[in-house]
C-alpha cells in the first residue's frame, strides 16, 4: 500500500518537471527526499497505510523546519506543495 502511494506521489512530481516554476521544482525535490525516507521507515514497521505516510512526511518536515533547514518562505512553499501532492495522490 505505501509503495503504491509513494509511486503515485513521485509520478506527480515527475509529471510537473516540464511546466513547474523554480519554486515548485525546489519544493518537490525537497519533498522527494523526505517522502523516500518516510516510506523506508514505515516499511520496517507495521503501519502501511497512506495516512501513516502523510504523518511521517509531515513530522519529518516539522523536524527540518525546527532545525532551521528552510527559510520561512521555503517552509511555506514546501508545506503547500506537500498538501497539494497529498490531495492529488488521494484522488
Amino acid at each position: 500500500m505505501i509503495a503504491e502511494f509513494e509511486a503515485r506521489i513521485l509520478a506527480l512530481i515527475d509529471d510537473m518537471v516540464e511546466h513547474a516554476s523554480d519554486d515548485e521544482l525546489f519544493a518537490s525535490g525537497y519533498l522527494r527526499g523526505h517522502l523516500t525516507l518516510a516510506v523506508a521507515e514505515l516499511e520496517a514497521g507495521e503501519d502501511h497505510c497512506a495516512q501513516a505516510v502523510y504523518q511521517n512526511v509531515t513530522h519529518s518536515l516539522e523536524k527540518a523546519i525546527h532545525a532551521g533547514e528552510l527559510s520561512p518562505r521555503d517552509q511555506a512553499l514546501v508545506l503547500e506543495m506537500w498538501d497539494k501532492l497529498w490531495r492529488q495522490a488521494q484522488s
